[in-house]
């Protein structure tokens, strides 16, 4: 049940005010009084009646200036207003419902056609009001729902974006290997041929009959000992590259388990170690910086129970950023000042209490305290279009507390750099693995 309506008189005749006082207390409305316009207008301040009676001659600040006045309020606008007056001119009927109004009062008043006008007009009133609340309601719902279907739309592209990386990656160590384990397997054979052909060559040079001068002038040109060293260098140089090669893929491998579907062993060192592998190009030195160093200090911890693959993604995010907040940090730097700052990323891992305990450190520019409170909510980037998806961190939260019963904090103080710490439970229910 509705209370009861507020109704304000505005009216400068006490005969008046009586009248509409008396039949509207009787009918239930609660009744407030004021003589004249700037009366109104400071009991508005206060209060918000429901319907407004105005009559329209009074001194000083007549009915239609009053109402002008109210119109021109946004948090009044919309009160209904029903003037009181003599006046039958139709051109003053007109300037009232041009101003605002939605009805007049004739006097001399009559209780019945005041009682049905008020009725009806509070009725209005409170239907209008009722939809544009629930329009609203309605409205925010709708934009809700849209906003979160853009955020699961968002996540699902770039779960698929993740997930067709990781065939591609997968299909190109794949193919990379075969050549790879040729080349591996046939450099040592190569370096004892070289090796063995030079030292035959050697002996037969120093045990041969006289050559002939010309043959004599080639091989003193060759110089058969330098070539000896020089080719043991190169394929010791090849070697060393295809060690490299096998590493990559090796890290490849480990990043791109797009075919798990069940949680397994995980050896964290490993996972760690392939995604700097592949993050390797953004931290080696260039023109305009020196090298990122990654520093690692690997504790003595067991095997999780979980998804490697999702794991790497979380690293790549958080590794990713901080390599972002160090070149943030390093731009207007001379390379000097730079070296002297020393770019670097800390990695720790320790077992503590059933947990693996990860400690990501970057000496980058920091994160600002209302931006760091806002760093796991899916959509915020502080990067500019089109270099950010708001989702990185995002997913690396879900990964980390969904996936694996973990949790991950985030410590930074702007201009010294940010360290997120990660605890994951070494035996844990482990959900279904994300699709």
């Amino acid at each position: 049940m509705n209370p009861p309506a507020q109704i304000l008189i505005v009216e400068d005749s006490p005969t008046n005010r009586q009248i509409l006082s008396d039949s509207l207390e009787k009918a239930g409305y609660i009744v407030l009084i004021a003589r004249n316009g700037k009366e109104a207008l400071a009991q508005l301040k206060e209060t918000q009646p429901e319907l407004i009676l105005l009559d329209v001659m009074m001194p000083e600040l007549d009915g239609f200036e009053t109402c002008r006045l109210i119109k021109a309020n946004p948090q009044l606008q919309d009160i209904p207003i029903v003037f009181i007056t003599a006046l039958t001119e139709t051109e003053h009927k007109v300037l009232g419902l041009k101003l605002g109004a939605v009805d007049y009062l004739s006097k001399p008043l009559r209780h019945q056609e005041i009682l049905v006008r008020v009725n009806n007009h509070v009725q209005l009133y409170r239907l209008q009001r009722d939809l544009e609340q629930q329009v609203a309601k309605r409205t925010e719902a709708l934009q809700i729902a849209l906003d979160d279907l853009k955020r699961t739309q968002a996540q699902l592209l770039y779960r698929e974006k993740m997930s067709a990386l990781g065939d591609i990656v997968a299909g190109v160590a794949h193919e990379i290997r075969n050549p790879a384990n040729f080349l591996n397997g046939s450099i040592p054979l190569l370096q004892d041929s070289v090796t063995a052909f030079y030292k035959a060559l050697t002996l037969y040079q120093n045990n041969s009959p006289p050559l002939p001068a010309e043959i004599q002038v080639e091989l003193e040109e060759l110089d058969i000992g330098s070539l000896t060293e020089d080719s043991v260098k190169i394929l010791t140089s090849m070697q060393l590259s295809s060690d490299r090669l096998e590493k990559i893929l090796y890290s490849l491998r480990v990043f791109s388990r797009a075919d798990q579907t069940q949680a397994e062993p995980v050896n964290l060192h490993n996972n760690l170690d392939a995604t700097i592998t592949i993050l390797s190009n953004r931290l080696k030195a260039s023109d305009a910086r020196p090298e990122i160093k990654m520093i690692r200090d690997y504790g003595e911890i067991p095997s999780l129970i979980g998804y490697g693959e999702k794991l790497n993604q979380a690293f790549m995010n958080i590794l990713a950023n901080a390599i972002d907040a160090i070149e943030e940090k390093n731009l207007g730097k001379t390379y000097t000042e730079i070296e002297q700052d020393c770019n670097q990323i800390f990695i720790q891992t320790i077992n503590f209490y059933n947990q693996v305990v990860l400690k990501i450190k970057d000496n980058g520019c920091g994160i600002d305290a209302d931006i760091k409170a806002r760093i796991f909510e899916q959509g915020f980037t502080t990067k500019p279009v089109g270099q950010g998806t708001g989702l990185g961190m995002t997913i690396a939260h879900q990964i980390i507390t969904q996936k694996h019963g973990g949790t991950i904090r985030c410590h930074s103080i702007r201009g010294e750099g940010t360290t997120f710490i990660i605890a994951l439970p070494i035996s844990s229910e482990i959900s279904p693995v994300l699709s």
